[in-house]
């Protein structure tokens, strides 16, 4: 069973393997000219894509092809590279100039998800009986596609996260005049709103005790996203300890998402003459 589909994997590893730098099949400062085969990139970057979807552990993936100290050699080789950090913000701009992002209208949200490794980013869960969870305060445009996350414990509020989640804004390039930050009634109160009037932002913020259909506004595209992510199941029960890993599996996470998004959208927006017969 493939992690995701062949037609949305594809065009992921052909910018990937492009953002990696050439390495020889074998290493040539080896003394004897016989060092061991180096295993095939493609091979391990199917590996992590199975691991962020089905949430195994790398021991449970590894096979005679790649061993489990190899998914995470290479895994870390790749962060410092920063290739996951690059491929999501090509997906992002090829999403820009084909379809448009909506930031005239965006969202955030914090969603609390399980972590029993603890780590970097874990904290005393309040709706897990005090186990450990980590926290996510996302940021997506009008659609739904993410722009950029803040990670922190499970314990930290969604209002003090609220600022270094907007200065995301800051790399996306030119912006609208005008911004409506959608937002739930855990913001509510004084704090946001001269935090909003600050950046110059309008704030569309729900009022504690109202009822949620009457109030639901432009929300549920963030509550969309966060269940995209929670689609893969290493993010949503994240076994990792260090921020680093977690954030290069969020930027994976949120290439695939943008990809896909794109892919749908290009399919009701454009015609080509090899444009499948129905949308993916």
């Amino acid at each position: 069973m493939p992690a995701i589909p062949a037609w949305l994997i594809e065009p992921l590893w052909v910018q990937f393997t492009a953002l990696l730098p050439d390495r020889p099949t074998y290493a040539p400062t080896h003394p004897l000219g016989c060092h061991r085969r180096r295993v095939d990139d493609r091979i391990v970057f199917d590996k992590l894509i199975q691991v962020l979807r089905f949430g195994c552990s790398y021991e449970a993936i590894a096979d005679a092809t790649c061993s489990a100290a190899t998914i995470r050699g290479r895994r870390d080789e790749w962060i410092r590279l920063g290739a996951f950090a690059q491929l999501k913000q090509i997906a992002m701009d090829a999403y820009d100039r084909l379809v448009g992002l909506v930031l005239d209208d965006i969202a955030v949200d914090g969603c609390i998800t399980k972590a029993p490794g603890g780590g970097d980013c874990a904290g005393r869960s309040p709706v897990d009986r005090g186990k450990q969870g980590m926290k996510r305060s996302i940021m997506v445009d009008g659609h739904g596609i993410p722009l950029g996350r803040v990670l922190a414990g499970a314990n930290r509020h969604d209002s003090p996260l609220l600022a270094p989640t907007l200065d995301r804004l800051d790399d996306l390039g030119p912006l609208p005049e005008t911004i409506a930050v959608h937002l739930d009634a855990g913001y509510d109160s004084a704090v946001t709103r001269t935090l909003l009037a600050e950046r110059g932002l309008t704030g569309k913020i729900a009022h504690k005790g109202d009822k949620a259909p009457i109030q639901a506004g432009q929300r549920w595209h963030v509550e969309r996203t966060n269940s995209w992510h929670n689609a893969f199941n290493r993010l949503q029960r994240c076994y990792e300890r260090t921020e680093k890993v977690i954030d290069a599996f969020f930027d994976l996470a949120d290439a695939i998402i943008t990809v896909r998004s794109l892919l749908r959208r290009a399919w009701t927006t454009y015609r080509w003459d090899t444009r499948p017969t129905r949308r993916r």
